[in-house]
């Protein structure tokens, strides 16, 4: 049977190639914790302080944030294997609470990183800095995207998107959930996104189930 160091290290050159420093994959292999989360489990909520960082493996997070008033949420993206989540590590560097919330779209495995780690690492190692940068540079064009859904595309075109970067998540074209979730991520009304959902599946779009939505094109 293999050591967890060792199992580790082949999770980390498979899924993270760019990661490539030898020095680099022995810390994460050493410090890091081979985690799983079941689909729907919360993995950071708001008002938490962070403690850990994930390195997704396989399966998928949703990203949303919390309205000022706290009376909504919107979706902001989706991290998939072989990605982190840049905003927390914004909360990680800075001290303070968390103002997003992730929650297993699927059944998520990832490496957990303690906190000290990720900004000791920015200076460590060059591979470690560019992994970080990209993942901020990443994300900033998730929510560059996200500005101009709100700003320049109607309720449908949000919706459309939206199903579209779900599907790509889960590298499935079946979607399951209720239609008042993606209201919620959507901040819309449930009675909106099923008309929505009804006129797409007449254009032979999506085909509707009982919770199910396929994607057929």
């Amino acid at each position: 049977m293999e050591s967890p160091n060792m199992e580790l290290t082949k999770l980390i050159r498979s899924h993270f190639p760019s990661l490539n420093e030898p020095d680099l994959i022995e810390e994460i292999s050493n410090i890091g914790q081979l985690m799983h989360a079941k689909a729907g489990t919360v993995m950071m909520d708001y008002g938490r302080y962070i403690s850990m960082v994930p390195m997704v493996l396989s399966g998928s997070i949703k990203v949303v944030r919390e309205g000022k008033n706290g009376d909504h949420e919107i979706f902001l993206y989706f991290l998939k294997g072989g990605e982190t989540c840049s905003m927390s590590f914004s909360c990680c560097m800075t001290s303070k609470k968390s103002d997003i919330r992730t929650t297993a779209e699927d059944d998520v495995s990832f490496i957990g990183i303690p906190i000290k780690f990720v900004d000791e690492w920015m200076m460590k190692y060059k591979s470690w800095n560019r992994f970080i940068m990209t993942s901020y540079d990443n994300r900033m064009l998730d929510l560059i995207e996200v500005v101009d859904n709100i700003v320049f595309n109607d309720m449908e075109g949000r919706l459309i998107n939206y199903l579209k970067a779900r599907s790509e998540a889960l590298n499935s074209n079946i979607i399951l959930g209720t239609h008042q979730q993606i209201a919620l991520d959507l901040n819309s009304s449930r009675e909106g996104i099923s008309r929505i959902l009804k006129k797409l599946e007449k254009t032979g779009a999506i085909t509707l189930g009982r919770n199910r939505i396929q994607l057929n094109s």
